[in-house]
């Protein structure tokens, strides 16, 4: 159940990058549809029984491998980056234009 509500974020997260014409509207749908891939990857990298990886007298159980976090985090910093640095080229649209419409955009970049 968990699964398919994640695929179907990542799907909105999709549909609303194709569909939408709105600049804004498509920078939060990637956003929308990042935040379900990592979700997707951490259900994965989640399972029941590891233990933490501190130093202790028990030696018995698996550990959970600190790679996926890692990798998890760099993916959170990075896509917050992208976002951002999305956000700032579509204020730098805003000041030619006066909608951030996509078609409205194209069309006046053709003449």
């Amino acid at each position: 159940m968990l699964e398919a509500c994640i695929f179907t974020t990542i799907l909105c997260g999709f549909f609303g990058i194709v569909f939408k014409k709105n600049l804004v509207m498509k920078i939060i749908s990637m956003d929308v549809m990042s935040t379900g891939v990592i979700a997707y990857y951490v259900l994965i990298a989640s399972r029941n029984g590891l233990l933490t990886p501190i130093l202790s007298d028990v030696r018995k159980g698996d550990y959970a491998d600190p790679v996926p976090q890692a990798v998890i985090l760099t993916a959170i910093v990075i896509g917050f980056s992208i976002q951002a640095l999305m956000l700032v080229g579509a204020m730098k649209l805003a000041r030619d234009n006066p909608t951030l419409e996509t078609s409205e955009i194209e069309q006046s970049h053709k003449s």
